[in-house]
């Protein structure tokens, strides 16, 4: 199985078991070769795969600043409003992870980039949408 985008399942059962995760918690994202198999059914953080350190990314990647937790009509969404950056660095990623450190590193969404994203001792971003019920990175409605 390739990376494949999915609002991750173990936190589908922890928003529905009211395991809270809180605003307070610390959310990362961290970038992923072409050989990692993330999904639907990843659980956790792994460092299988994981592209290697460069320039300012490091193991476990970034932490993500700026959460919005809102509702909109029915859809109810999380997102980021800062995108994630690493300056200096080589990097070839084809998608990421984004968990919550705070809480065992566990998943939350796999990002899939659609194919190898690549910059060589440059600046590497990952532009999240914006926090919207329409666009938001995480929703339910």
């Amino acid at each position: 199985m390739p990376i494949t985008q999915a609002f991750c399942d173990s936190f589908k059962r922890d928003l529905l078991a009211m395991t809270p995760h809180q605003p307070g918690d610390a959310y990362k994202i961290a970038l992923y070769t072409a050989r990692a198999r993330l999904g639907p059914s990843t659980t956790v953080y792994t460092s299988e795969h994981e592209v290697p350190d460069s320039g300012d990314y490091v193991a476990g990647g970034q932490v993500l600043s700026g959460i919005v937790a809102g509702l909109d009509g029915s859809v109810g969404y999380l997102d980021w409003t800062a995108d994630p950056r690493w300056t200096a660095a080589t990097i070839a990623a084809a998608g990421a992870l984004i968990y919550n450190s705070s809480k065992g590193n566990r998943a939350l969404a796999v990002l899939d980039f659609g194919g190898v994203i690549s910059c060589v001792n440059g600046h590497f971003d990952v532009t999240l949408p914006a926090p919207q019920a329409a666009s938001a990175l995480i929703r339910i409605g």
